[in-house]
């Protein structure tokens, strides 16, 4: 009898394969237009910008090198694979655990011989691609013209081929380890190998095979232990980076000898591959390993405990010589200007008149400090907004050079609230407005900044000049992706800015410049809905046939894309150049292969108050140079890269990787060369090399008795103090320049004492000239304070400041009630034949809406300080009553707000901090009655605190309260 029960059966297992298939095809399609899309909308960003070539070379290298890698794995597997199972005996006797391996193993044989080297090619493929800059700069390097002191080699072998030459054998060590490993696992279960009562049995094929693996891979060996020789000059040792005399006599000798070894051994190996004796290379295996172990680890140690130690400066002296120079060299801290710097600490009357023009420029407006002022005075609209932290920069106007504190307006998506659609957040709210300028050296009376630049529309000595373009596309703060443009006939939908402080109108505006790919086609909108996963891109009346998108719009973000081989610095600053807001961050090339060259964590150097968590790709680092000044337009998304250091080496190997990115210097306008100042990250890098590699001689290094440190930050203890931007004239220079400085303390593990034993500056202006760079530009200048004069350090000096009771009693009264006092800046200068402590002290509400003021200025000459309501009054206070200084305050009269109780003016040096008294008037001899009083029952109750009376204490709390109230009561009325 027959059924129809196995057709019935077979159409639903049919159906099911097919639906899976078909799934499975469905999915791979869909997986593979959203890599599509994401790969296609980088080609369309890179062409848009004009760095198309800059994306294909990456796809190349990867490519080729993921080919490279695939094959220089997959191929050799397979052929060890092959090889292992063609050359297997026929008729070798077999066990039955072997039997039993067969049966598994064999319906998966064809699939294993093949997708074993496929699997192990994959990972290899992987890993050789991410290798492809390594290789494309072997390909491309270059020649230096240094070379190291102990081969004689140019370091450019050090910087370009020895890490590709490193990389290589690492990757043909894994080649020869699997290719063995695959051999014998082939071997053995074909009966190849077999082991047994005690034997080990093995056939000619077989043994043929292995022997010449084994031998390849200890010549591989012995290629990386004479590479190895070479390594040693970039690695740590004791003291120094690099071999010193134990590495140099008995280590490097011992690494050739083991090298040696090796390469017979491998003879060895392969001889046996002949003969069919093992028993030699495998007792030169262990002599090698022997070798290894006496050469490269007995005889250093012994040679470094009996010979090296007792007398340590004079084998080492060489060495650390080779250091020294190595070091300066790669951190560029090798043309060092140092002077002997015998301080003044006495002030006298007149003694700042000749650097009048040092202290006309003493920055008082602090750029950490005023941004909430700047904020409450700028903002216009909740839904703008000005950084934290401020930049510095300086212009021309009216002929002369002023330091400005400078901020761009830009957008703040988090405060539109419910007016936060996509409509809003994409096409209407699109860019920030304008920038503000205020001058580093002024205030006004009430406290606050002048402003050289401000206001929307904007007005000032920038919007002044000619074709000004106020708006700011692409900044630091913009919004994820926004889209622009349109027909020249339709309205405009872009919020340009408000008109009127609390007018609801607004002017709008359409974006016409070139700032993103377009997504006018139905394709592109496509291509971006699946890119930002935003349905609303293409479905959207908004966007037309004249749209751009713009996105990428970090000024770092999109150096970085474009240029992804620059190490970046983490404080970009806008500048207005030619009309434009333009972007200018400084870039470096980094390697951490400079021979004898001692490394430094990158993101510790540079980490401060003002910078909390640096991050990098390459941390460690050896070498430094700032080879590229690059530019982003704030309009329209443009970056330009020009080469500013066109000898550094790995900058040339880079432009031919990359040709055609990078513009000459030459290109530079004058107008941006004004501009462009010392980075601030490498001088954070050099001054803490030469914190220790400011001696000169290795018997100061070996001693070290003359380290250094950067002091910590006087309102932060747990961060370095940052270095600050100034135009100042060094001892030496002919007149004043923008510069940037920092000082050092003594080193210590524990308590240190903080004097200062060195000043640091650089020459930070690059002139005015197109495409030529000021002579002095990046001139370092190192002032050593003499040993014989005692000069406080940064933190003596605010704690004097803070411990002086005359101080401390009128900043108590600055901060009653819901005040707030903030110390800003505290800027060294050296002026007077000393170092003159400037620090501006602002006052700011404790809670609500806080809006800092500058209320008064400390300085401090030796160990003399004066209090005052300006610069100007406290210099004079300080040097006799005249200091001879020009300010830029000195025709402000300061003015109190209402409620806030005035201080009285510090005495002058030598003098006592009793005011005199004053003929009383009505109502002024009341409230300076009431104030006189708070400052007694003030300076009354610190004497009591600090003798442990707690009795007098309390009656001196109670008169001040009562003082402090009465002061209030006469504020209020008038």
């Amino acid at each position: 009898m027959t059924t129809t029960s196995t057709p019935n059966q077979a159409t639903p297992n049919r159906s099911r394969r097919i639906i899976a298939i078909s799934l499975a095809i469905i999915a791979a399609l869909v997986v593979g237009f959203f890599v599509f899309a994401n790969l296609y909308a980088d080609w369309l960003w890179f062409d848009q910008l004009g760095f198309l070539g800059v994306l294909t070379t990456q796809w190349l290298g990867r490519v080729v090198m993921f080919v490279v890698g695939f094959l220089a794995m997959a191929v050799p597997v397979w052929v060890a694979i092959q090889l292992a199972y063609r050359l297997r005996p026929v008729y070798a006797r077999l066990s039955s655990q072997l039997d039993r391996y067969q049966e598994v193993v064999e319906p998966l044989r064809r699939l294993a011989m093949w997708g074993i080297p496929v699997f192990f090619g994959f990972f290899a493929g992987f890993a050789a691609s991410s290798q492809w800059e390594i290789t494309w700069l072997w390909f491309n390097g270059v020649a230096t013209t240094v070379t190291d002191p102990q081969f004689g080699l140019d370091t450019g072998f050090y910087l370009f081929a020895m890490p590709f030459y490193g990389a290589a054998l690492g990757f043909a060590s894994a080649v020869i380890l699997i290719c063995l490993l695959v051999t014998a696992v082939v071997s053995y279960l074909y009966g190849s190998v077999r082991v047994g009562q005690r034997e080990l049995r093995i056939s000619k094929a077989a043994r043929i095979q292995l022997a010449v693996l084994a031998g390849l891979y200890l010549l591989v060996q012995a290629a990386s232990l004479w590479l190895d020789r070479y390594r040693s000059l970039i690695e740590a040792n004791d003291r120094i980076t690099g071999p010193g005399y134990v590495g140099s006599q008995i280590v490097i000798p011992g690494q050739t000898i083991l090298a040696i070894i090796a390469v017979l051994v491998a003879v060895l190996f392969f001889v046996t591959a002949v003969i069919g004796r093992w028993r030699f290379p495998l007792i030169a295996t262990a002599l090698l390993v022997v070798s290894g172990l006496v050469i490269g680890v007995a005889v250093p140690w012994v040679i470094n405990t009996v010979q090296v130690r007792p007398n340590q400066l004079a084998l080492e002296s060489q060495y650390y010589q080779r250091n020294i120079d190595m070091t300066k060299q790669a951190y560029g801290i090798d043309g060092l200007e140092k002077q002997n710097f015998q301080t003044e600490t006495t002030a006298e009357a007149g003694q700042l008149r000749e650097d009048a023009a040092t202290t006309a420029q003493i920055r008082i407006m602090d750029p950490a400090i005023i941004g909430p002022t700047v904020r409450q005075l700028e903002q216009y609209r909740a839904y703008y907004q000005f950084p934290g932290v401020l930049d510095v920069d300086r212009y021309e106007i009216d002929g002369q050079m002023q330091d400005t504190v400078v901020g761009v307006r830009e957008l703040d998506m988090t405060q539109l609230g419910e007016a936060a659609s996509w409509q809003n957040t994409t096409t209407v709210y699109t860019h920030g407005y304008g920038m503000v300028a205020l001058a580093g050296n002024e205030r006004t009376t009430d406290g606050d900044p002048v402003f050289l630049e401000q206001g929307i529309p904007a007005t000032g000595f920038l919007s002044d000049q000619e074709d000004f373009q106020p708006r700011v596309y692409f900044g630091e703060q913009s919004p994820e992706y926004s889209i622009v443009g349109a027909p020249a006939d339709t309205d405009p939908v872009e919020l340009d800015y408000p008109i009127g402080a609390e007018s609801g109108n607004v002017t709008r505006t359409t974006f016409d410049g070139d700032g993103g790919p377009s997504v006018g086609s139905v394709f592109s909108r496509l291509i971006y809905a699946l890119k930002f996963q935003s349905e609303q891109i293409l479905f959207s009346d908004s966007v037309n046939a004249d749209s751009q998108i713009l996105y990428d719009r970090s000024p770092l973000e999109r150096i970085s894309k474009v240029a992804p081989y620059l190490t970046l610095d983490s404080d970009p600053y806008p500048t207005v150049v030619d009309g434009r807001i333009k972007w200018v961050v400084d870039a470096y090339t980094t390697s951490a292969s400079y021979p004898y060259s001692s490394s430094v964590s990158l993101s510790q150097a540079i980490a401060d108050t003002n910078n909390t968590q640096p991050r990098f790709a390459l941390d460690n680092i050896n070498y430094i140079r700032n080879s590229v000044k690059a530019t982003v337009d704030a309009y329209d998304g443009s970056v330009t890269l020009y080469a500013w250091d066109e000898e550094d080496p790995l900058l040339q190997a880079w432009q031919k990787v990359y040709p055609t990115t990078v513009q000459p210097i030459s290109e530079m306008s004058a107008d941006l060369m004004s501009h462009v100042r010392y980075p601030t990250d490498l001088f954070k890098v050099q001054r803490e090399k030469l914190g220790i590699y400011h001696v000169d001689d290795a018997g100061s290094f070996y001693q070290q008795d003359n380290r250094w440190a950067t002091p910590d930050d006087p309102q932060n203890e747990t961060r370095f103090q940052p270095p600050y931007y100034l135009t100042m004239q060094m001892p030496g220079q002919e007149e004043p320049t923008f510069s940037m400085f920092s000082s050092f303390i003594p080193a210590s593990q524990g308590n240190a004492r903080n004097v200062l034993t060195g000043y640091l500056a650089v020459d930070a202006n690059a002139g005015n000239q197109a495409g030529v760079k000021s002579d002095d530009y990046g001139k370092l200048r190192l002032l050593e304070i003499d040993s014989a004069t005692t000069v406080p350090g940064p933190g003596q000096v605010q704690n004097t400041f803070n411990s002086d009771t005359a101080v401390s009693s009128q900043i108590n009264i600055l901060s009653q009630g819901q005040s707030e006092v903030l110390s800003g800046n505290l800027l060294t200068l050296p002026v007077g034949g000393g170092l003159l402590y400037v620090q501006p002290v602002f006052v700011q509400s404790s809670a609500g809406t806080q809006l800092p003021q500058l209320r008064r200025v400390l300085v401090a000459f030796g160990d003399q300080i004066a209090f005052e309501d300006t610069l100007s009054e406290a210099l004079d206070v300080l040097f006799g009553g005249d200091s001879g200084a020009d300010t830029g305050d000195e025709e402000v009269t300061p003015t109190t707000p209402e409620g806030e109780a005035t201080p009285s003016p510090t005495p002058s040096p030598g003098e006592t901090s009793s005011p005199e008294p004053t003929t009383p008037t009505t109502p002024s001899s009341d409230y300076q009655t009431a104030l006189q009083q708070a400052q007694q029952a003030m300076l009354d109750r610190d004497t009591a605190l600090r003798a442990g009376d707690l009795t007098a204490f309390g009656e001196a709390d109670e008169r001040l309260t009562a003082a402090v109230e009465r002061l209030i009561e006469l504020g209020d009325q008038g």
